[in-house]
């Protein structure tokens, strides 16, 4: 009697090549939306936290915009993470693992909380633009959503990308030079914010070269296996 072959590991390998793919897409999107938003944010706020919110009356709407981008960039980011645990598989360290999702995590609760209350800045002007504005409570907020956002979630950002950096060089999931680039970057991040106020474009630009690279190397994929099975 003959035996039949289930398909079962086909269809297996071809979700696995599948998925780090929708991931490094996914990475690229949040690069591409985080960019997006910061640069809004960037030339429409001073980025003097004790200003007083003339920005208000002029380019609420445009701060408004690119704060509605930050959840769905946020989401991404999540399957970027997911992509680079994916590639690690068996050859993950318990304990940089541990630091590169916690620091991954770490970085969007703090984009969230900076996007947040600037987001509700925005939301009471609206309701009381003059009292805001000569506030105590807006001098309070500006200055927390900077802070949050500018010194707290890029070294934590900083982190994500040396720890990132290390597992590529151990495990090979990404060119070495892309690692080695990650720690001069980070360095940036952790001692040269002040130098100027595009510095916190460095992170998103560093996880749309990764995602390029995962997803370029998983494109190779279907053609490398295609070309073993023909031996």
């Amino acid at each position: 009697m003959r035996v039949g072959v289930t398909p079962q590991p086909a269809t297996l390998t071809r979700a696995r090549l599948r998925t780090p793919r929708a991931a490094a897409i996914a990475g690229v999107l949040f690069s591409i939306l985080l960019m997006t938003a910061l640069v809004l944010l960037r030339l429409s706020v001073p980025d003097n936290p004790l200003e007083r919110g003339a920005w208000l009356g002029t380019d609420a709407n445009r701060v408004a915009i690119a704060l509605n981008l930050v959840p769905f960039a946020g989401i991404a980011f999540l399957w970027f993470i997911g992509v680079l645990r994916d590639r690690l598989g068996d050859r993950e360290d318990r304990f940089f693992a541990t630091v590169f999702l916690g620091s991954g995590l770490l970085f969007l609760a703090m984009l969230f909380a900076a996007a947040a209350i600037a987001g509700a800045i925005i939301m009471a002007y609206g309701a009381h633009a003059e009292a805001l504005t000569e506030s105590a409570t807006f001098t309070l907020a500006r200055a927390l959503s900077y802070g949050i956002m500018n010194v707290y979630a890029v070294k934590v950002a900083a982190v994500f990308m040396i720890t990132t950096s290390t597992l590529a060089i151990y495990t090979g999931i990404a060119a070495r030079w892309i690692a080695v680039l990650g720690y001069a970057l980070a360095l940036l991040l952790l001692f040269g914010v002040g130098v100027t106020d595009w510095t916190v474009l460095v992170f998103p630009l560093w996880v749309l070269l990764m995602s390029t690279y995962i997803l370029i190397d998983d494109l190779r994929r279907p053609s490398r296996a295609a070309a073993i099975g023909a031996k």
